[in-house]
């Protein structure tokens, strides 16, 4: 098995991924469903990248190679400077949890940890000791706003409130790339926009967001907007800023 922590050494001067004619298909029965095609994208380090498009396009799938979820049926990925297409599934799971940080939809928290502790999760599987990870875990809860929530379970925090400790979780392995998917998509219109200023705040820190919506309003706060469109690339929007 890969140690990511120690190999996955990027190139600070190259993009942080870049996918080089990739393709995935799945198979049903006789049939070859084709839903991503000869897509060829590089992200720098810091960019803030929105992808879009219509249901079907591929959006998901999209969102599950960069995450490393799933492998591509041909094509290249390389995530700072390693190729990824081809790891087993042991590695995979590495190199999410060494270097992508997840912000969903749902928020994923675990019902019966507090924020600290659901912020310490991604540090237990990297071997951070207690000690590290309780500190750090304290640090990013005051970070986002929640130092006097510490020890509060989700049940007992708002939606957006559960969002900063997904968001507060996805920064505790200082991750490569943080990936977005649908980060408002369950919040109101108030707390969507504490979560969006806190992205435009990582940003700024020089973070690489890479936010998966279908909010024309969120695209727009991102440099650089990536439309699919049946499985392809369609075009590329840059906002000027």
């Amino acid at each position: 098995m890969i140690d990511f922590r120690q190999e996955l050494d990027f190139d600070a001067e190259g993009p942080i991924l870049a996918m080089e004619d990739l393709c995935k298909s799945y198979q049903l029965g006789a049939t070859e469903l084709r839903v991503l095609r000869e897509i060829n994208l590089a992200i720098n380090s810091g960019e803030y990248v929105a992808i879009m498009g219509p249901s079907g396009s591929g959006k998901s799938t999209l969102l599950n190679m960069i995450g490393c979820l799933d492998r591509p049926t041909s094509g290249d990925y390389r995530l700072g400077g390693q190729s990824v297409s081809v790891l087993d599934d042991d590695d995979l799971s590495m190199i999410r949890g060494a270097r992508i940080g997840f912000v969903f939809q749902s928020f994923n928290l675990i019902a019966q940890l507090n924020v600290v502790e659901n912020i310490e999760i991604p540090m237990y599987y990297q071997g951070y000791s207690e000690y590290e990870s309780a500190e750090r875990a304290e640090e990013l809860a005051t970070m986002v706003g929640l130092g006097e929530r510490l020890r509060h379970r989700p049940s007992e925090l708002s939606g957006g409130q559960q969002q900063r400790v997904a968001i507060a979780r996805a920064l505790a392995n200082d991750p490569l790339i943080i990936l977005a998917d649908e980060p408002t998509g369950n919040l109101d219109s108030s707390s969507g926009a504490e979560i969006l200023m806190i992205l435009d705040r990582l940003r700024e820190e020089g973070k690489t967001l890479i936010v998966v919506t279908h909010d024309e309003h969120i695209a727009t706060r991102a440099e650089r907007v990536i439309r699919l469109f049946d499985g392809r690339i369609d075009k590329e929007e840059f906002n000027t800023r």
